[in-house]
């Protein structure tokens, strides 16, 4: 399944709680998509998503549906940490 890269702004800090956690992944079940993991900025208003989607439109609705933003999804071939040790 195809990877891409979300970065999410947010007017306020993120605080996440666990229904929140438990809502956003029932809606990316439902729609076949994968959270893999974030990154949260020192900020806390901009997150880095990697997921396995179908495609970006898969990941759009599931945002849609959520009501968090996606505002910039990039494709991504392959990650691989090891390359970086």
């Amino acid at each position: 399944m195809p990877l891409f890269l979300i970065e999410r702004n947010f007017a306020e800090q993120l605080e996440f709680t666990t229904d929140s956690v438990r809502e956003v992944t029932e809606i990316n079940q439902e729609i076949g998509v994968h959270w893999l993991f974030s990154f949260l900025s020192s900020d806390k208003k901009k997150t880095y998503c990697l997921y396995e989607a179908p495609d970006p439109e898969a990941i759009r609705e599931a945002a849609r549906r959520a009501g968090v933003p996606a505002d910039v999804i990039i494709e991504v071939d392959q990650i691989n940490p090891s390359a970086f040790l």
